[in-house]
């Protein structure tokens, strides 16, 4: 109950449009039950000789009672008494005439009642679903990068997709299915009770031995309905993944193997599927046999022996027994079918909370300051981090980086390289000691602050399927166009966007995918430009260019550096030559320190060999993985 006690927690903000969506199921569920009620003075018309019936005066009730109840019973009766009078009072053709209205002015109340109910609980529905998808989004934007390298994009996906759109059927079926349809119940069984006390009594217990049956049910069909939305997340994230990458698909010929792994999938989800199916399709038929069991023999045997024996009910009040006994098995039928959907939707509003509860690692603390620039130095104070438990991918790390200086870090795949860097606009925590910026702990800066003072170019070129300018301007979303070209035109970037059909407005495609490697690595290079951070981190922004765009993003490169605090993080040791320092990490470590000059001539040192690896014997290290440990 605490999954559907949080979900309702959703309907605060709406309580005005719940309101109305509750007001017109009520008389929506009111207008049912007199269209229904109308049966029996209508079948007089037909079926009895006299031309009308006029109900005798009321009495007034003058005795038992306080004197509010006394006025109200004699107004209500009063009112019954005008309203028969007014319908019957009259030849046959008249009265027909005037139930006719009747009936009509109760469907068209009917249909404006359902209506109203129908687009309130729309807007219902839907400001959930979207509080819901912006709660969940702005919860995942806030997690650490280890959560994202921990699971599949398409799962993550599947909770904005499929699991919300599965919550708002919850919503929707849960909430104002359940309460339309129990209002109906209601209505159908307090005619059913006025009519004959005894009758309804059997219906209840029909009606409780169903509901025993369904809550039992429905434990199950919850189990079953987690089972397949973790299919249909593995289906997406097949699906998500075989997309992106259809280039290496294609090229490695596999198309066969990807359409059995996906078939496989869905088979998978169809099983998942068709076993919650057959247990959640066992409601609407139990529900058939019960209604057939207690309408036909039962009604009908008791209720003969109401009229021809005890003489308590009229022929035309047992058809509207019947007929209220039988419109209650409808609402019952359908509330069946909305238990199915409510454990769907539960099932996946569990999976939704527990992505909202995922501790976020990298947190802000409340006393947390703003800082303003770099002004002396960025340190590693004996930093050690793992992410894995026992791990270490870094391990007592002691580094100052100075402001203004250009510092490149070098190394063997796997060094951890790309970890020193990342622990700078903590998109990880140490696992031991400290980063500080100016002799403070990165953990008492606010996230904000600390990221706005940084630029990253990276290996794998984020570009986002929007227009050329909305890429470079990412990080700078007022910049005006005159900015935007000025960013370009330092990172040689400008004549290229120009040749373009749109220029500027020219959509890149996903991932940049209609630009080549280096027209990417240069609007990368402009984005950061144009951010101005006066702290870059470089992740080896050329090592996968030809020779022609490594020379053109080189002196783009070279223009950002003037004036800024710099880690390179560098494959190709010719782009680090002329860095002010070098690190070189081996399995976590600084291994050892200082310009290229000094390195190379260093006997023994991993730099002199690495450097002797790639260019005096021809080979180069394969490009790190962006992922490294």
């Amino acid at each position: 109950m605490s999954t559907y006690a949080r979900l309702l927690g959703y309907l605060r903000p709406y309580r005005g449009p719940i309101g109305m969506a509750v007001l017109g199921m009520f008389f929506l569920a009111l207008t049912s039950g007199f269209s229904l009620s109308m049966a029996v003075p209508v079948m007089n018309m037909f079926f009895y000789q006299n031309a009308g019936i006029t109900p005798e005066a009321p009495q007034k009730q003058t005795e038992g009672g306080g004197d509010v109840t006394v006025k109200l019973y004699n107004l209500a009766a009063r009112a019954k008494w005008e309203v028969y009078r007014w319908i019957f009072q009259a030849d046959r053709f008249n009265v027909i005439r005037r139930l006719g209205l009747i009936i009509l002015a109760l469907f068209l109340l009917k249909g404006l009642a359902d209506y109203a109910r129908g687009y309130y609980t729309t807007v219902v529905e839907q400001g959930i679903v979207k509080d819901i998808r912006d709660g969940l989004f702005r919860h995942v934007s806030d997690l650490s990068l280890s959560y994202f390298h921990q699971r599949r994009s398409g799962q993550i996906i599947s909770r904005f997709t499929n699991d919300v759109t599965l919550v708002r059927g919850a919503v929707t079926e849960g909430l104002a299915s359940l309460v339309k349809e129990g209002l109906l119940v209601v209505v159908y069984l307090s005619i059913a009770v006025f009519l004959s006390w005894r009758l309804a009594l059997m219906c209840l217990a029909a009606i409780g031995f169903y509901c025993a049956i369904i809550t039992a049910i429905g434990w199950k069909l919850r189990k079953r309905s987690h089972r397949i939305q973790e299919r249909m997340a593995d289906l997406t994230s097949d699906l998500q993944e075989t997309v992106t990458g259809i280039r290496i698909v294609k090229a490695f010929a596999m198309e066969a193997a990807e359409i059995a792994k996906f078939a496989r999938h869905t088979a998978d989800y169809m099983t998942a599927v068709l076993r919650f199916e057959k247990l959640g399709m066992m409601g609407p038929p139990l529900v058939e046999v019960l209604g057939a069991v207690v309408a036909l023999p039962v009604l009908l045997f008791f209720g003969g022996h109401e009229i021809f024996v005890a003489k308590t009910l009229t022929p035309a009040r047992l058809i509207l027994f019947v007929g209220a006994a039988l419109s209650l098995m409808q609402p019952i039928k359908r509330l069946s079918q909305v238990n199915a959907t409510l454990q769907q939707g539960m099932a996946a509003a569990e999976r939704i909370f527990r992505m909202m509860d995922t501790r976020l690692e990298i947190q802000e603390l409340p006393e947390a300051q703003e800082i303003r620039g770099l002004k002396t130095s960025i340190g590693f104070r004996n930093v050690s981090f793992a992410y894995s438990p026992g791990q270490n991918a870094l391990e007592g790390i002691h580094l100052e980086v100075k402001a203004g200086e250009v510092v490149a870090l070098v190394g063997p795949s796997g060094a951890g390289k790309s970890t020193l860097a990342d622990l700078i606009p903590r998109f990880y925590d140490p696992t031991s000691g400290r980063v500080e910026m100016d002799g403070v702990d990165l953990r008492h800066v606010k996230l904000g602050s600390l990221r706005r003072l940084i630029g990253m170019v990276t290996q794998e070129t984020i570009l986002f399927n929007t227009t050329v300018r909305e890429n470079i301007a990412y990080g700078k979303p007022e910049a005006g166009m005159e900015e935007i070209i000025a960013a370009a035109s330092a990172a040689n970037a400008h004549p290229f966007i120009s040749r373009m059909p749109a220029g500027y407005e020219t959509v890149t495609g996903e991932r940049g995918v209609k630009l080549s490697g280096g027209e990417r690595q240069r609007l990368a290079i402009a984005r950061a430009i144009l951010k101005n951070p006066p702290i870059l981190i470089f992740d080896e922004a050329t090592s996968a260019l030809d020779s022609e765009s490594e020379m053109l993003v080189q002196e783009a490169i070279d223009r950002l550096l003037a004036g800024r605090t710099v880690i390179v993080i560098a494959h190709r040791l010719s782009t680090v030559a002329r860095a002010d320092r070098i690190v070189v990490l081996e399995k976590g470590r600084i291994l050892e320190e200082g310009k290229h000059e000094d390195l190379i001539q260093k006997p023994g040192s991993l730099y002199k060999k690495l450097y002797e690896m790639q260019f005096g014997w021809g080979k180069e290290e394969e490009p790190e993985e962006r992922t490294e440990a």
